[in-house]
C-alpha cells in the first residue's frame, strides 16, 4: 500500500560549522575514536579506499587499483570477501584482494549500490536509461532477475540512485534521489510502499519494521503508516561540523550512527579536518561518539558507507523473493 505523508519539517544544518551562539564541539571528541566499534569503512574519494577497523586499528585495507570511479557502497561478507561498487563497476574481492567477480557498467550507466544474497548472488542497481534492478548469479554469470526503475525525465544517470537495502520480509527499499522518495519493491518490481524525502541518499530497514531515511534535511525513523517517530538534524549537535549526510544505522544498543561525507573534488580533505566522518547519538540525541580520523596512522578519508561488525547476522543472510 502506498502512503502519502507530509514530510516533517526539519531544520537544515548541512554545510555549516554549527549553530550561531551554540556551544562549540569539545576539544576532545566524545567516545573512544577508532576503538569505539569494529567496522568496515569506505568513501567516495580520489584514492577509492576501503578499510576494516578492529580493536582501534586498521586491520585490512584496499585501494582500487583500476583508478576509476568512486566507491559508493561496500559490504564485508562472513567469508571475508568484500563486495563494493565503484561507479563504473561492481566487484567482489577475496581477503587477499584477488578479484573474484566483476561487472563493468556499459557506457552511459553507473553502479553505486549492491548487496549480496547468499554467497552466489548479487543484487545491484544500474543507473541509466533505463535504470534497472538486477540479480546476478556470480557463479554461473546468469542474470536471474531484472526489472526497470522509474527515474526523472530527462534522465540524469549520476543523480538517480546511491543506496538500496533488503528487508527481513524479502523486499527491496530504494532511495530515489531524483524522484525525492523512498520506495519499497517486491521481487517482481511491484511498488508496495513509498514515502516522500528530499534527495534521499540512504535508507535502512529496522528490526521493528520501521525505516531510517537519510536525506538533505537529516535522518528520520518512519513507520509503515508514514509517522515520523524519531528524527535528527545537524542542529541537534551544535558546534560539530557536517558537510553532507549519507546514511544512518541503528545499533543493537538503540543508538544511531550517522555518517558524513566530505567532497574532495571541491576541497582537499585536509582543509576540512574538523569535519566529522561519523556521529553516534542516543535515542535522546546525546552525542556519545564522534569520529574525525583524517591524519596518519589512520587516515580514513571521506566517509560514504560503514558496516558495523558487531551485528549478529551475516550480511549475506538475506532474501529477495525466491532468492536467498
Amino acid at each position: 500500500m502506498k502512503v502519502q505523508s507530509v514530510i516533517v519539517p526539519l531544520v537544515l544544518g548541512l554545510c555549516v560549522a554549527g549553530v550561531a551562539g551554540a556551544q562549540a564541539a569539545p576539544a576532545k571528541l566524545p567516545g573512544n575514536g577508532l576503538a569505539q566499534h569494529d567496522f568496515l569503512y569506505a568513501g567516495e574519494s580520489h584514492q577509492r579506499n576501503i578499510f576494516i577497523v578492529r580493536g582501534g586499528k586498521i586491520a585490512w585495507s584496499y585501494s582500487d587499483p583500476a583508478g576509476k570511479g568512486e566507491i559508493s557502497d561496500a559490504v564485508l561478507l562472513s567469508n571475508g570477501n568484500v563486495l563494493f561498487t565503484h561507479q563504473v563497476a561492481v566487484t567482489e574481492i577475496a581477503p587477499d584482494k584477488k578479484v573474484l567477480w566483476n561487472y563493468d557498467a556499459p557506457a552511459g550507466h553507473e553502479v553505486h549500490t549492491a548487496v549480496p544474497i547468499g554467497t552466489d548472488r548479487v543484487l545491484y542497481i544500474q543507473n541509466g536509461d533505463p535504470a534497472v534492478v538486477r540479480v546476478v548469479n556470480i557463479v554461473t554469470g546468469a542474470t536471474e532477475k531484472e526489472f526497470p526503475l522509474k527515474t526523472k525525465q530527462p534522465p540524469s544517470t549520476h543523480g538517480q540512485f546511491r543506496h538500496a537495502r533488503l528487508t527481513t520480509q524479502g523486499t527491496l527499499l530504494v532511495a530515489h534521489m531524483d524522484l525525492n522518495k523512498v520506495v519499497e519493491y517486491d521481487a517482481s518490481g511491484n511498488e508496495l510502499w513509498s514515502f516522500p524525502a528530499d534527495r534521499p541518499w540512504g535508507v535502512t530497514p529496522l528490526a521493528n519494521g520501521n525505516v531510517l531515511i537519510t536525506d538533505s534535511k537529516g535522518v528520520r525513523e518512519i513507520t509503515r503508516r508514514g509517522d515520523s517517530v524519531w528524527n535528527w538534524t545537524p542542529a541537534d549537535a551544535p558546534g560539530y561540523t557536517f558537510a553532507s549526510l549519507q546514511q544512518a544505522w541503528r545499533l543493537p544498543n538503540g543508538n544511531t550512527v550517522i555518517n558524513n561525507w566530505v567532497n574532495e573534488w571541491n576541497a582537499p580533505a585536509e582543509a576540512l579536518v574538523g569535519t566529522l566522518q561519523a556521529i553516534e547519538v542516543t535515542p535522546s540525541k546525546q552525542v556519545v561518539w564522534a569520529l574525525a580520523s583524517w591524519t596518519d596512522p589512520a587516515r580514513l578519508g571521506p566517509a560514504t558507507t560503514f558496516q558495523f561488525l558487531d551485528q549478529p547476522a551475516a550480511a549475506e543472510n538475506v532474501q529477495f523473493g525466491e532468492f536467498k
